[in-house]
């Protein structure tokens, strides 16, 4: 990787950061400008979860005081995300690389789908009329899994599963969203750079990149068209998966 991909690595992470605050859905910016940089899909993957880290702790940050209330939601919820990423890093980092190169174009697919929902998902979050403990545990689990073995657009799936289990504000389940996805980047962080097949020089470019972006993103999200934004990261979103079945 020369200095123009490490250059195209650090604008795809400072756009992942700055989409993952204003409407969600950034790795799946930072994903296929990893794979244009000349990654595998299995490296390009592990290297943007490394990278897309600080734009988590970025995003509990900002979402502190919303969290300080939700103490036993979110530690229980945590156990359970924790769990569910190790066991989706587990399979990652376990099973060949090619059948990663096999599932990743319906996962980018699915995330874009997912992202597309995301609008539908805010209102389901508005409209609740209780808790639904067992239906929340299971849903949080298995998108945990998602989010240990590929991550794209886990923020989206995430709040649509808090949505459907817990009656809240969105703001309130953005927090623990944020929370959530900072126990599962944290479990893949882990993870990766002990076992996984990291592109260092991209990862330590990008994630700076995506920690400023993510600081930008939250300043300017009352000033970008969200909808526009979302139409054109699944429009990109379904090209990727597209020319990745077909490659």
């Amino acid at each position: 990787m020369d200095a123009t991909h490490l250059a195209l690595a650090a604008t795809a992470g400072l756009a992942s950061g700055m989409i993952n605050a204003v409407a969600g859905g950034g790795s799946l910016v930072l994903f296929p400008a990893l794979l244009a940089c000349g990654l595998q899909p299995l490296e390009a993957n592990v290297t943007n979860s490394m990278a897309n880290w600080p734009g988590y702790l970025g995003g509990v940050y900002g979402f502190r005081k919303d969290l300080r209330d939700q103490g036993r939601r979110w530690r229980l919820l945590s156990l359970v995300t924790l769990l569910g990423s190790a066991l989706g890093c587990g399979l990652l980092l376990r099973l060949p690389a090619s059948a990663f190169d096999l599932i990743v174009p319906v996962l980018v697919f699915f995330s874009s789908v997912m992202l597309a929902l995301q609008p539908r998902l805010k209102q389901w979050a508005g409209h609740g009329d209780g808790e639904r403990w067992g239906l929340l545990l299971i849903g949080v689990f298995c998108a945990a899994v998602y989010g240990g073995y590929f991550g794209g657009a886990l923020g989206v799936i995430l709040l649509g599963t808090l949505a459907l289990g817990l009656s809240d504000s969105l703001r309130r389940l953005n927090a623990l969203k944020a929370a959530l996805s900072l126990v599962n980047g944290t479990v893949s962080l882990v993870a990766f750079a002990l076992f996984g097949p990291v592109y260092w020089p991209a990862a330590l470019v990008g994630a700076p990149a995506t920690l400023v972006g993510g600081y930008l993103g939250a300043r300017l999200a009352s000033r970008i068209n969200d909808r526009a934004l979302r139409l054109s990261i699944v429009v990109y979103g379904l090209l990727v998966s597209a020319y990745l079945f077909l490659r």
